[in-house]
């Protein structure tokens, strides 16, 4: 696929690393100038490696660090790659937080964080994207095959991620008359570091089990499915698609 979004400006949010970080580098490689947003300053190395990388596949790139949970920052990321680039065509939300924990251990202080995170952020992004990107643009949202499941633990994660679902069906509608498509992907549980510390070794491997292969989620499964909806995929909107090796389905 590569140059199929020449021309094309690409805002990846959480872009610096792990899934967002493949995500960006792919669409580069595809032709797409890119903003990479990253949070902390913990990120910011990768972040810097990521726009390297991105430069080197041809195409400019900026870095953009900020907590998307603050509306006004939302704004902001898109000003920024207006400024740098003079448009916006894919939007891309990659933020998000893992939680395992009972409910009635949960702390309003947690609670608030997860939704903040994995909701509150989310909607803000659909918005900005709606009101910025051109004609025919798409977005992308990453969301979790815990939508699917029936399982304890994840009341606060899966409970923050199932209004995307909303957010991007309602979207998809409002968006339409200007051919923007709105779409969520629900990996399967990521190979990624945010993964393990909420989990036993023995409940990694009864996820392993669950899914084709006996493996986890790698980002490379996912980066392929989120590549094809911002290019070729014009054709799906208002979807939750679930990429996870079997590991759900509904």
């Amino acid at each position: 696929m590569t140059g199929v979004l020449t021309g094309n400006v690409a805002v990846v949010a959480a872009g610096a690393k792990n899934l967002g970080g493949l995500i960006s580098t792919t669409l580069a490689e595809d032709g797409a100038n890119i903003l990479v947003h990253y949070n902390s300053d913990a990120s910011a190395d990768d972040a810097d490696k990521t726009v390297a990388a991105a430069r080197a596949a041809g195409v400019e790139a900026v870095k953009f660090q900020a907590d998307l949970t603050d509306p006004a920052n939302v704004a902001r990321m898109f000003d920024t790659a207006y400024d740098a680039f003079g448009r916006v065509d894919i939007a891309v939300n990659t933020v998000g937080k893992v939680l395992r924990k009972p409910i009635l251990d949960t702390t309003e202080d947690e609670y608030d964080a997860m939704f903040d995170i994995n909701s509150k952020a989310a909607f803000f992004f659909l918005r900005e994207a709606g009101r910025r990107l051109n004609e025919g643009g798409r977005i992308v949202t990453i969301v979790t095959s815990l939508l699917a499941a029936f399982t304890d633990g994840y009341a606060t994660y899966a409970g923050a991620k199932s209004p995307v679902e909303h957010f991007t069906r309602a979207a998809a509608k409002e968006f339409a008359d200007r051919g923007i498509t709105v779409n969520s992907v629900a990996p399967g549980p990521m190979d990624t570091p945010f993964f393990y510390p909420q989990e036993t070794p023995e409940r990694v491997e009864f996820h392993k089990s669950q899914a084709l292969g006996g493996r986890l989620t790698r980002i490379d499964d996912i980066a392929p499915l989120v590549e094809f909806l911002v290019s070729e995929g014009g054709w799906i909107t208002g979807q939750t698609i679930f990429a996870n090796g079997g590991y759900t389905t509904r």
